[in-house]
């Protein structure tokens, strides 16, 4: 956490947030946009996170995916999903820790980083993204009871 990073906007988002947005010019996307904002082509970081004050690390996102822009010039667009939204369509993408970054490919997943990460990782993980194949998002794992009472995991 950022010191003196506590500040929150009048519209009550945080100002890191804000920043991604005010600064950095990376679109918001919702459940009913996020489809016309990945299906364009290359590739789309998607940046979901959580309320900062229930899961600090958002706001270490806010300040990590504007490096990992620079880091990685003209390789792909940014869209951020504010908290709401981001719970909407958490089961679409199938990430199991908050916050997560999504890359898609021409409106398809391509894979997540989610939680906190070290610097290297998250260039090893975006690189490894950015030269991946699409594929299916994973399920998220819940548990099923069956007659016998033995739990079975679905998902991947």
């Amino acid at each position: 956490m950022i010191a003196g990073t506590d500040v929150v906007t009048p519209t009550g988002l945080h100002a890191l947030l804000a920043q991604l947005f005010a600064i950095h010019g990376y679109a918001e996307v919702d459940a009913g946009t996020v489809d016309a904002f990945a299906q364009r082509p290359g590739h789309a970081l998607l940046l979901l996170t959580e309320d900062p004050l229930r899961v600090r690390e958002t706001l270490d996102l806010a300040v990590i995916v504007p490096q990992l822009a620079k880091a990685f010039p003209d390789r792909f667009r940014v869209g951020v999903l504010l908290p709401e939204a981001a719970r909407q369509l958490h089961a679409r993408y199938g990430f199991r820790r908050w916050p997560a970054l999504v890359m898609l490919r021409d409106g398809a997943y391509v894979g997540a980083v989610d939680g906190l990460r070290s610097w290297d990782d998250y260039v090893q993980e975006v690189t490894q993204l950015l030269e991946a194949a699409p594929t299916r998002p994973p399920t998220i794992g819940i548990a099923v009871k069956t007659a016998g009472s033995i739990t079975v995991g679905c998902g991947s």
